[in-house]
């Protein structure tokens, strides 16, 4: 049954060009070709980085984090209490008013006290500012030496100047050695994300970022195995030429350095706009759909890979809002209020909420019921400094 399955699965029609078959493309005269199981040398690789991230972070993104003097917020520990924390557990971390009212019974707390400490239960599991530098750092590496290396494999082929060139004579096109390295290592890096991915930061585009990590990395794997390795190589590098400057943006935000972020942001944006919204549709969509049939009739292939790169043009569509939306607060007021693209937490909110609930428990309002006055200067004050915290985080 395997041997069938595998045999339906690598006929030539999926793969191939019509009048191409897999006997062509075996290695000979001193040529080599790709072959799909050259693949499988990700996956141990893959775990090789990500020892070498967790690595990298302890002894170089958290030293770099404070010398650069990322500081981790004070925050306050809740007091042990078995029936919230188990509802905060298996029940949710946000219960509504009900569920709020009848948890305060069964403790013997006032409604606000039980608010209070679901608040600080929920802030004890954000992620510190610590964590999400040295997230970055790394990425920052990566992305950096994987740029400039792909610029080194790629600057003396003519398909890098000229997208039209990747379809002379595929699918026939040997495979050079310091191409399929660096092919390896992308392919490696991206399982490495998905592996570490319940360790990492929970992001609000968590399910873009997923989608956009599952797509690449079978864009990667198909276009290695369908031999489609020049124009494969051309939207890694179209992608990691933006990539290290978002991830450099965030590490300057994070240290509050905000001329540098500010800066880094306005020549990231350029950089993205121009890459992903007029160089990939009109470069490489353009190449890829019609001038990769121009002397072939379509296939499988060609499809399934043209989907592909409109499933990756669309989330850049959907990043791009995000990125005008944060352009239209930076021009407004002349810095960027959160961190960049995807890197507001979901629960950013809890901590202004917190902010806003300490004049309330120095009022005494935590005693009782009662709550204290919205309006008048305390709670006018109150406001701002919960706002400028936000700025801050």
């Amino acid at each position: 049954m395997w041997s069938s399955l595998n045999e339906w699965l690598w006929q030539d029609r999926f793969w191939l060009p019509p009048n191409n078959s897999w006997t062509e493309l075996e290695d000979r005269d001193g040529l080599v070709f790709a072959h799909p199981q050259d693949m499988l040398a990700a996956l141990p690789l893959a775990l090789a980085l990500v020892a070498i991230r967790f690595t990298f972070e302890r002894l170089v993104g958290l030293p770099l984090s404070r010398w650069l003097g990322v500081q981790d917020q004070a925050r306050k520990l809740v007091k042990p209490n078995a029936t919230l924390e188990k509802h905060f557990l298996m029940e949710g971390w946000r219960p509504n008013k009900p569920q709020m009212a009848v948890l305060a019974t069964q403790c013997g707390l006032t409604l606000r006290q039980t608010q209070c400490w679901f608040r600080r239960r929920r802030n004890q599991d954000r992620p510190c500012l610590t964590k999400k530098f040295c997230e970055a750092s790394w990425r920052f590496v990566f992305y950096l030496c994987s740029f400039f290396g792909g610029l080194l494999v790629l600057y003396h082929e003519s398909w890098l100047w000229r997208p039209a060139m990747c379809w002379d004579n595929y699918p026939n096109q040997p495979l050079k050695p310091a191409l399929y390295y660096w092919y390896l290592l992308e392919l490696s890096f991206y399982i490495s994300l998905l592996i570490t991915l319940p360790f990492d930061i929970r992001r609000k585009d968590f399910k873009e970022q997923v989608a956009h990590h599952l797509v690449t990395i079978t864009l990667i794997a198909f276009s290695y195995s369908a031999n489609l390795l020049r124009i494969g190589s051309l939207v890694l590098l179209l992608h990691d030429s933006t990539d290290y400057l978002l991830e450099a943006c965030k590490m300057f935000n994070y240290a509050h350095q905000r001329r540098v972020c500010n800066s880094l942001f306005i020549i990231f944006s350029l950089v993205f706009f121009y890459t992903r919204l007029v160089l990939f549709p009109t470069q490489i969509l353009y190449t890829t759909y019609y001038e990769s049939i121009a002397n072939s009739s379509p296939f499988f292939g060609y499809y399934f890979f043209n989907s592909l790169l409109v499933m990756l043009q669309l989330l850049h569509v959907f990043w791009s809002c995000l990125i005008l939306r944060m352009i239209h607060s930076f021009t407004k007021k002349g810095q960027m209020e959160k961190d960049i693209r995807s890197d507001v937490e979901e629960s950013a909110s809890s901590e202004e909420e917190e902010a806003q609930e300490h004049p309330q428990l120095k009022n005494g309002a935590a005693q009782g019921p009662q709550e204290s006055p919205t309006d008048g200067p305390r709670s006018r004050a109150a406001g701002r400094l919960a706002n400028g915290h936000m700025l801050a985080t």
